[in-house]
């Protein structure tokens, strides 16, 4: 008889702690203090201004969770992984999304039990509420534009690699925040324009992000609200992590707005989390979920067959379920 022990159980329960060490070091820079210079302990404890007490601790359970090195010397580095993806100077950098996590759904998550027993979300108002607090509030305002930033960025890429985008000219990004995806995609399909919608207070934040990445010549921000609104009019509409926001009329609404708006011959992209049509592997998406339990309030995540038989129900053929990275996914419909 196989020999069970408990030490699952105490790896799953206490996650919490290892979650909590990494968001506090995306939180108190180290990994970009760390950028191409090692440091000792003290040196790096002095410099973020962590206690002499904890600092050793702390930098070696960063060691131990494979986020730093620490060579004979007794001098800590970035590991790949940390290097590419957790310093701030690098384009790849995915802290936005962890300073959120931080900042927000931690505490949130605390109240799961409550979530679960009332079906309510967490936030402490509607989810129209919370988000016009977001934009009234600069700094948080700056937080959350760039988690949806970090949070978009690897499927982004992803799918600016693999969509056969010689296929189209145009592209519209619905919910595009600072305009994460469009970017990727015309900076490495040059013959691609368009740009993305969202509603008016991101304006900025797109003309700001496509700037800064010299595409504001074929890229432009289409403000507006998907609930009042038609879509604009492109070859390729792509809703990336927003249906999970919504309701099953929402989401279905959403995709026969893009069937209006896309010319016969386009196409749609939906890239999100996608569970497991059995519902029993796909651990992250399952939690995604519910995640969207906490923030909305009828939010929910969904899988890739429900996504397909949607775009059926708008009008839409030919659809596709394909995985990208990150444990996201995305499903493809031609007009």
């Amino acid at each position: 008889m196989q020999h069970s022990t408990p030490d699952r159980l105490f790896s799953l329960g206490t996650g919490y702690r290892c979650a909590k060490v990494l968001l506090c070091a995306v939180e108190l820079d180290v990994f970009t203090a760390l950028d191409g210079q090692p440091r000792v302990a003290a040196d790096l404890a002095r410099m973020l201004g962590i206690h002499s007490r904890s600092a050793r601790d702390f930098f070696d359970a960063l060691v131990a969770l494979g986020l730093l090195q620490r060579d004979a010397d007794g001098r800590y580095a970035n590991t790949m992984e940390a290097s590419l993806y957790l310093d701030r100077n690098k384009p790849s950098y995915l802290g936005g999304m962890f300073n959120q996590f931080n900042a927000r759904e931690y505490q949130m998550w605390s109240k799961l039990g409550d979530a679960l027993r009332t079906g309510e979300p967490q936030i402490g108002s509607t989810s129209a509420e919370h988000f016009a607090t977001i934009y009234d509030d600069p700094e948080r305002f700056r937080t959350f534009v760039r988690a949806m930033t970090a949070g978009s960025l690897s499927a982004a890429k992803a799918i600016a690699e693999t969509f056969p985008w010689s296929n189209y000219r145009t592209l519209m990004d619905i919910g595009t925040a600072q305009g994460c995806f469009p970017v990727q995609v015309a900076r490495l399909h040059p013959h691609i324009a368009g740009g993305g919608f969202d509603l008016p207070e991101l304006s900025t934040a797109f003309a700001d992000y496509v700037c800064e990445n010299e595409l504001s010549g074929r890229l432009r921000f289409h403000p507006g609200n998907f609930f009042q609104d038609d879509l604009p009019a492109a070859d390729v509409l792509v809703f990336g992590r927003v249906l999970h926001n919504w309701d099953l009329a929402t989401k279905k609404m959403l995709l026969r707005k893009a069937y209006q708006a896309i010319p016969k011959g386009g196409a749609v992209v939906v890239y999100d989390m996608l569970i497991d049509d059995e519902r029993r592997t796909a651990a992250d998406a399952l939690l995604s979920s519910l995640n969207m339990l906490l923030w909305t309030n009828a939010g929910f995540g969904y899988g890739g067959s429900e996504c397909a038989d949607w775009m059926s129900e708008a009008g839409f053929s030919d659809t596709r379920v394909e995985p990208l990275v990150a444990g996201q996914s995305m499903v493809t419909g031609q007009k």
